[in-house]
């Protein structure tokens, strides 16, 4: 995916603290944790819990009808050979799984404002985490880029959560590309149960339309897509240097020119149509970030509109 070159000098590796973990990563961990904590006990944590609690339900027993019951749950077999109405009493599924894939490629390094997509990324997925542990699930982490780098199994509990924002902010990937088919293969095999994916990228990536379509007959697939305000509206700067984040390869483009703009604008646009089909025909829903505004607001809509459905099928 083509980007501005960072304006930013990189800075030199952090050096390890007596845990062997560098200092400036615990700092991160600890600020990330307390944002998301406010954020999950003010905002997110009750919608969190009527989107996604209570998805999976067991059968229990059948009973005899009482004033009241739900009609819906009449179970007609079992009311006919009695002569009195039953109905099927089921209970709901209190642990889910969730598990938070995310993109650590190059092109994560890029940000136009105070933060990289990496580190909005590591947010994101903090507060998702927090919300889930909050509400007692089990959340698990896989770290892809062009291959899968890394994968912890889904486990509850703070300390857990903390480990994940950890290796987020800290892993120092192996592969500079984005490739979806292996981490969505590795995830369809050890993922025994139904769980709930959020798919966490950029998404400048092709050819995971099957595996998409695989994973989420089984399980609930969620696209979040981080983006950086220059990569949606190209400005006109001029000669502007461009570098391909995932192959390192550079280029000049005329901002100012009517007809390069067109030529990148129209490029954009078609990738997100095509992203938009594959996403639609695997109905994976999806929620749009961008590192320039808050992502609360686009987490609780998607929340929001997700209970709604959910209350229109019961």
């Amino acid at each position: 995916m083509w980007t501005f070159l960072k304006r930013r000098r990189p800075e030199p590796p952090p050096r390890p603290g007596a845990s062997g973990i560098p200092p400036e990563v615990i700092e991160a961990v600890r600020r990330i944790e307390i944002r998301a904590r406010r954020l999950v006990d003010e905002s997110l944590s009750g919608e969190y819990h009527s989107v996604f609690k209570g998805a999976g339900i067991e059968f229990r027993e059948v009973r005899e009808y009482v004033p009241g019951d739900d009609v819906r749950a009449i179970d007609w077999n079992v009311t006919a050979r009695s002569d009195r109405p039953h109905v099927k009493v089921f209970d709901e599924e209190r642990e889910l799984t969730v598990v938070l894939a995310a993109d650590v490629s190059r092109s994560g390094e890029f940000g136009s404002g105070d933060k990289t997509r990496r580190e909005i990324i590591a947010e994101i997925c903090g507060v998702l985490a927090l919300a889930a542990v909050a509400n007692k699930d089990k959340v698990g982490l896989l770290l892809f880029s062009d291959r899968v780098e890394l994968y912890v199994p889904p486990a509850p509990g703070r300390s857990h959560v903390l480990r994940l924002i950890r290796e987020l902010l800290a892993w120092v990937p192996e592969g500079r590309g984005t490739d979806f088919a292996a981490p969505l293969d590795l995830l369809g095999s050890v993922l025994k149960r139904k769980a709930t994916i959020f798919l966490v990228s950029d998404f400048w990536a092709e050819g995971f339309e099957a595996p998409l379509q695989t994973l989420s007959r089984r399980h609930d697939c969620v696209a979040v897509r981080v983006r950086d305000p220059l990569e949606m509206d190209l400005p006109e700067a001029g000669l502007v240097r461009w570098r391909d984040a995932e192959t390192g390869e550079e280029r000049v483009l005329d901002t100012s020119d009517a007809a390069s703009r067109r030529s990148v604008t129209e490029a954009r646009l078609a990738h997100d149509r095509n992203l938009e089909t594959t996403l639609r025909r695997a109905r994976v829903d999806v929620v749009d970030i961008r590192t320039d505004r808050s992502y609360v607001d686009p987490l609780s809509r998607f929340f929001s509109a997700r209970s709604g459905r959910r209350g229109r099928r019961r």
